[in-house]
């Protein structure tokens, strides 16, 4: 529910804990008025571990799910997406409180914290089509609002390279298998969480204070 002007995001800019790029915050744009009392959208950013990990230690995220989507295969096994043939991506689906988090701000944190929307078919030491950058939408309103953050930030020069993020509509999200779940919070000591993950989450703490959630979201 966006209330009001939908603003997409405060004054300040951040800098990506990975990168030396620093995404300002994009001008306002059209309020839209949203029936639920939550909302959904699925963000598909690399490996879903770090991705559900910064997400659920935002204030105003009931939940944050890793699972699959985009992809051809209803269900699919996480060994039948990693062979990259089912079209799906490794993302998670975030439930959120509209009057505590706009979207707006989610789109600023999937951008700025989460991964580099400017890796093609790839995030980091992960190749394939699977870990793709992309947006989900559940809405008119989520994918006006998608479109319009990423010509803007395009356009703005805070973004070296082309944006390739994929948006289109969510068709189906399955859930991935339990192991997955809060994977960085469990195992905040395996190499590839202390590597990859654990600075997004720093990022997030730092950069966004007044974001920040000690609690984990539910997944």
């Amino acid at each position: 529910m966006f209330n009001a002007a939908f603003v997409l995001m405060a004054l300040l800019p951040a800098t990506v804990a990975s990168t030396s790029r620093v995404v300002p915050a994009p001008p306002t744009v059209s309020s839209v008025e949203m029936s639920a009392p939550l909302d959904t959208v699925v963000f598909a950013g690399g490996c879903f571990w770090g991705v559900q990990a910064v997400f659920q230690h935002v204030k105003g995220v009931v939940s944050a799910t890793s699972g699959y989507a985009g992809g051809k295969v209803a269900n699919p096994s996480y060994e039948q997406v990693s062979t990259g043939r089912t079209g799906n991506a490794e993302s998670v689906r975030v439930v959120f409180d509209p009057d505590q988090v706009s979207y707006a701000t989610l789109l600023k944190v999937f951008f700025d914290v989460t991964h580099d929307p400017t890796q093609l078919n790839r995030q980091g030491p992960d190749v394939g089509s699977q870990y793709r950058s992309a947006v989900f939408y559940t809405n008119d309103e989520q994918r006006a609002a998608t479109v319009q953050y990423i010509a803007w930030l395009q356009q703005s020069g805070a973004v070296k390279g082309k944006i390739v993020t994929e948006v289109a509509p969510l068709r189906r999200f399955s859930i991935a298998e339990a192991y997955h779940q809060d994977y960085a919070t469990l195992h905040p000591d395996a190499p590839y969480i202390r590597y990859n993950d654990l600075p997004k989450i720093e990022a997030l703490k730092a950069q966004y204070p007044q974001l920040w959630n000690d609690r984990i979201a539910a997944h």
